[in-house]
């Protein structure tokens, strides 16, 4: 568990001064969600910026999220497509299906 200080404030109140703190716990799990960009995808594989997007294109590696205009893989699924093999993107798709079943 880890916790955060998010704020601190005096307050007076009958001319006593308090000091509050605002204590946010967080637990501190592996599942914390991270996405990475071309670059840092293709860093992690060895591969070039352009070659990662060219694998995209042919549905070489899992789908991307897209938030606006730009182009993000998730580093958990990333991981999880690498531990089985680097499967084309149906078959990945496959499996996840079938592991949720």
């Amino acid at each position: 568990m880890l916790s955060l200080i998010l704020a601190s404030r005096s307050i007076k109140y009958r001319s006593i001064t308090f000091l509050e703190t605002i204590v946010v716990e967080r637990q501190n799990t592996d599942q914390d969600c991270q996405l990475w960009d071309a670059a840092a995808f293709g860093q992690r594989l060895s591969l070039s910026k352009r070659q990662v997007f060219r694998l995209n294109a042919c549905g070489k590696v899992p789908r991307p999220v897209r938030i606006g205009g730009a182009v993000r893989w998730n580093s958990a699924e990333v991981s999880g497509w690498v531990a089985a093999g680097c499967p084309d993107r149906q078959t990945w798709e496959a499996l996840k299906a079938s592991a949720q079943a």
